[in-house]
């Protein structure tokens, strides 16, 4: 006789179809967790995912040292001209790389210092600028043209650029003209 909380339908289920049933009712049961089969043993094994996730590396400093210092900052030395005579323009095309890395911190909002270090921002992060540097080394070259990459990357995410005197300004203002 069939339990009275069995329907016409259930009695028409297989074995097979049953325990599938269950194994559905019990990975439901628990948020955050995951049953699976152990291919060891063939029984179930619950994995706690939350605790997986929080396990993996997210950021992998050795990765970081090499992203920053073997990519973006070497890149930018060997591809920037060179000279005290290019100082400056260094300086202002340093600053929007900073400003982004930075999240939008500017050297300008506090009296000379970002209170932040591009070097330790997360490796997504990093892996953008260091994507947009490898372009511009494929494509040109040209100083203005990196210039206008990374000021164009802080206006699209909303950070802001350095404030400069009056002096620099106008050859920020350059570099952003020459390079259209």
């Amino acid at each position: 006789m069939a339990d009275k909380n069995t329907t016409k339908k259930d009695q028409d289920l297989s074995p097979a179809d049953i325990e599938r049933m269950e194994l559905l009712f019990k990975a439901n049961e628990k948020v955050g967790k995951q049953l699976t089969i152990s291919s060891e043993t063939g029984s179930l094994e619950e994995i706690d995912e939350l605790k997986a996730i929080l396990a993996k590396d997210f950021e992998n400093p050795e990765e970081k040292y090499n992203i920053y210092y073997n990519g973006i900052r070497r890149l930018l030395m060997d591809n920037l001209p060179k000279g005290s005579e290019f100082e400056e323009i260094r300086k202002i095309i340093y600053d929007e790389k900073n400003i982004f890395l930075n999240l939008g911190k500017r050297k300008s909002d506090n009296n000379g210092v970002r209170k932040s270090d591009g070097r330790m921002t997360y490796q997504p992060i990093m892996n953008d600028i260091l994507d947009i540097i490898i372009g511009w080394v494929a494509d040109s070259r040209n100083p203005f043209e990196i210039y206008k990459r990374f000021y164009e990357l802080n206006e699209k995410n909303s950070y802001g650029h350095e404030e400069y005197d009056e002096s620099t300004k106008a050859v920020a203002k350059a570099m952003l003209n020459i390079a259209k």
